[in-house]
């Protein structure tokens, strides 16, 4: 009885693995709102962060609290859309509904 040897490769390229390990993050930042929180920082700047903090994540809503009405409603009037922007492209499957902003 002879057996064929082959000598096709029988590990996955780079390219194959990339998607499946794209997906597995993506679902682990939706299984982990504190990935959303820790990235406030980030997404607003040294300036604003010291000014405020992600607060929670809940039901789609992220809540932020500020330290004064005055950047509560910079960030209200003038950033909210932006801001969503960002988070929904850096967290597409966290679901993320808005943003609710408060003093605290």
């Amino acid at each position: 009885m002879a057996y064929r040897v082959s000598t096709a490769p029988t590990s996955k390229s780079i390219r194959q693995l990339i998607p499946s390990v794209l997906r597995k993050i993506s679902k682990r930042y939706e299984d982990r709102p504190d990935l959303i929180l820790a990235s406030w920082p980030l997404l607003v700047g040294a300036r604003i962060a010291s000014m405020s903090k992600a607060d929670s994540f809940v039901d789609g809503v992220l809540t932020i609290k500020v330290r004064n009405s005055s950047l509560l409603s910079l960030l209200a009037q003038h950033e909210r859309k932006r801001l969503l922007r960002e988070l929904r492209a850096k967290f597409p499957n966290a679901k993320i509904r808005n943003i609710r902003f408060c003093i605290g």
